[in-house]
């Protein structure tokens, strides 16, 4: 579905990527492991469009995205959940949900939208006329994956969904992406927790200072020596 090729990021004189190259089968699970600053959300920015590639090429169901602006690749099918979940504080719960449809004119389509993410969600139904900015962080990770649901993405990329919750949260927000995945979601994940995103992913990559230094199975890379000693911290 997502094939990456030799992609370099600049940032003024900072080398961002370093030809980078990866691919995100339809319907699996991939995710981007690595210490800050290795490159993981830079890639995530340069598949919508958000930073230009210096070269190389993102190729989404045969269309090459360089160049393309954010809009358009929202359109095409591919949706973000930022990091820090960046939902719209004065707006309730339903007006956020609606915001993420913006690029929709199927009004009857989008109403039954929000009541498949209030049925994986039942908290936001609670919280409808809620203001976002007053939703607890758990509550607010799930507004922000349910406003992307809203754009019908083919692929949904998260950049650490559990980064600043809770323990028992961060479970719960696994669950959830395993529950939408096996409703045929697509997801590229970046995840803090290198363990349990691993043992989510179907495939993995290990990026290192804007390189890819490893690539396998999540299987395969919870047992590589070398992701269990600087990743999950075990000797």
């Amino acid at each position: 579905m997502l094939e990456i090729k030799d992609l370099h990021v600049h940032y003024g004189g900072i080398h961002a990527l370093k030809g980078i190259s990866l691919t995100v089968p339809e319907g699996k699970i991939v995710t981007l492991i690595g210490a800050n600053g290795a490159g993981k959300s830079t890639t995530l920015r340069a598949i919508c469009g958000l930073v230009k590639p210096t070269s190389g090429s993102i190729v989404f169901c045969g269309e090459n995205l360089v160049g393309e602006k954010t809009t358009t690749i929202i359109k095409k099918g591919i949706t973000m959940v930022p990091e820090g979940r960046r939902v719209f504080p004065d707006l309730t719960v339903h007006e956020n949900l609606i915001l993420g449809a913006y690029a929709r004119q199927d009004h009857q389509a989008i109403e039954e939208d929000i009541k498949q993410v209030n049925t994986l969600f039942p908290r936001l139904l609670e919280r409808r006329d809620q203001l976002a900015g007053t939703l607890s962080g758990g509550e607010q990770q799930m507004l922000a994956v349910g406003r992307a649901l809203m754009s019908r993405p083919r692929l949904l990329m998260m950049d650490e969904p559990s980064l600043g919750l809770a323990p028992v949260l961060v479970q719960d927000i696994f669950q959830i992406i395993r529950r939408i995945n096996n409703d045929g979601m697509t997801i590229l994940l970046i995840e803090q927790n290198a363990k349990a995103a691993l043992e989510l992913a179907d495939y993995g990559y290990v990026l290192e200072t804007g390189s890819v230094a490893l690539a396998g199975t999540g299987k395969d890379l919870l047992a590589d020596d070398r992701v269990r000693k600087v990743y999950l911290g075990e000797s």
